[in-house]
């Protein structure tokens, strides 16, 4: 019987093939030699036959060195990530050039495919590399020759209609494919050009309010404030949290043909029919403030701002709500309580918030463990030194299994923090109180770090990946 081993694969092997050759065949490279390629090879294959057929395709001599079927398995999922639906245009070689002509076009597929929402291009002294960011973090799928860096550049910017000669400033572009856009942003750095590419999805289908995973109470809570005709809606957290995926489907449920809504975005990642949407250019002066003041002459019924970013916008926020719209907008904050003392530093007065907020809410987006690979176990001596986890006596950790690709978790699901602005939190805004927290905890709504615990302790995510959130709201 075979022994089972971890196959250890640098960046620059793996650009050796592409991931439907390595499946194709079940091959993973092991050296790597001018004239010849060593590969681990499943154990069950046909080696002549497999050979001859490899070194007809990538043009080397090939050697195959047999391991465990369980062995190449794990390799693959690991490192030849691959997505349900594969596009049909991969080439068929099978070490593509980083400087061919499809090479940025295989990469954007390949990124869609596997689920990937940014792809990063970064360059330093000596090397570049190619990064995709998946469920939220960045895992390096690519290392590139400096000197074809500048060129792949150039194909993103024309690709964009961007400047190709513009160097020294920063740019922003889009590309439009048939299912999806890419927002592409250029950043001069140190020692060249960084790009990050945004996919952005046109299907609308998730939109939900039954798909956000909010509890029952949390969205009863939230689509009363919906329902409002005038006053604001808040949604804070960092960036990737899910804000505005929450804020489409707000719209989503608010679009009617007896209302007009039109909003501002930076930038428009969803296209709603019937929703009259706005790209904001504050290079030629199309601001957030600036689309707001023209909107209240556009009789608008509600108002979405893609982000509250200053006291002017603020200002114009509450304005409109007090001359009889809806408005709905993100902020950055770490809680739904600190967005009312955010709005105070940005020069609100604060029976303005009473009178105009009429519901803030934080949310995070968490990781899941894999359910087929997570495993119990108990918190050792001091492991997680803080009294908030006195509570938790066992949690879960992810061993990573070929359903997760070895990461230990699969999916994500949202964490919800919502507070409407009524009765007595109103009367204590007014005064411009200090024990907002005394009240909250009063009403006994769920604050995030409570649904961090409460998911640790029922094995649906980890303590390292809600720790932040955790350790935040002390």
């Amino acid at each position: 019987m075979s022994i089972t081993t971890t196959i250890k694969l640098s960046i620059e092997k793996q650009q050796v093939i592409n991931a439907d050759l390595a499946h194709n065949y079940g091959i993973i490279p092991k050296e790597v030699a001018e004239t010849s390629i060593d590969f681990f090879v499943d154990e069950t294959m046909i080696f002549e036959a497999l050979a001859d057929e490899l070194e007809l395709i990538l043009g080397k001599t090939i050697r195959l060195d047999p391991v465990a079927s369980e062995t190449i398995k794990r390799a693959l999922v690991l490192y030849y990530r691959r997505g349900e639906k594969l596009s049909k245009r991969t080439t068929e070689k099978g070490n593509f050039e980083i400087s061919s002509q499809d090479f940025l076009e295989e990469l954007i597929l390949e990124a869609k495919a596997i689920g990937s929402s940014d792809i990063h291009f970064e360059v330093y002294k000596d090397s570049c590399r190619i990064r995709y960011r998946i469920d939220g973090k960045l895992i390096e799928k690519y290392n590139i020759k400096k000197e074809n860096y500048l060129e792949l550049v150039n194909k993103i910017k024309i690709k964009s209609n961007l400047d190709i000669t513009e160097k020294r400033l920063p740019q922003d572009g889009r590309i439009n494919y048939d299912d999806f856009d890419i927002r592409v942003s250029i950043l001069p750095t140190l020692h060249g050009e960084k790009i990050v590419m945004r996919i952005l999805g046109r299907d609308t289908d998730h939109l939900s309010m039954d798909k956000l995973g909010m509890k029952d109470d949390e969205k009863h809570r939230y689509l009363e404030a919906l329902k409002s005709s005038k006053g604001i809606i808040l949604i804070s957290g960092p960036t990737g949290s899910g804000k505005t995926t929450t804020l489409y489907s707000s719209l989503k449920l608010l679009n009617k043909i007896s209302t007009n809504i039109v909003t501002v975005e930076d930038p428009i990642e969803y296209t709603l029919k019937g929703i009259n949407q706005v790209q904001l250019r504050e290079d030629i002066g199309l601001t957030f403030t600036s689309a707001l003041r023209t909107f209240l002459r556009q009789d608008p019924d509600i108002i979405m701002l893609g982000e509250i970013r200053d006291g002017a916008t603020a200002e114009m926020a509450i304005r409109a709500s007090l001359t009889g719209h809806l408005v709905l907008s993100t902020i950055h904050t770490n809680s739904a309580l600190g967005t009312i003392s955010r709005l105070i530093d940005m020069g609100i007065p604060a029976f303005l918030i009473a009178e105009t907020l009429k519901v803030s809410v934080a949310q995070r987006l968490v990781r899941k463990l894999c359910n087929t690979c997570k495993e119990e176990s108990e918190i050792v001596g001091k492991e997680y030194q803080n009294e908030i986890f006195n509570s938790i006596s066992k949690h879960w950790k992810g061993k990573g299994c070929d359903r997760c690709h070895y990461t230990g978790y699969k999916g994500r699901t949202a964490l919800y923090e919502v507070i409407p602005v009524e009765g007595e939190l109103a009367q204590e805004i007014r005064k411009n109180s200090s024990d907002l927290e005394q009240y909250v905890s009063k009403q006994k709504f769920s604050r995030l770090s409570d649904k961090a615990i409460e998911l640790v302790k029922k094995g649906e995510t980890s303590i390292e990946e809600v720790y932040s959130i955790i350790i935040e709201a002390q």
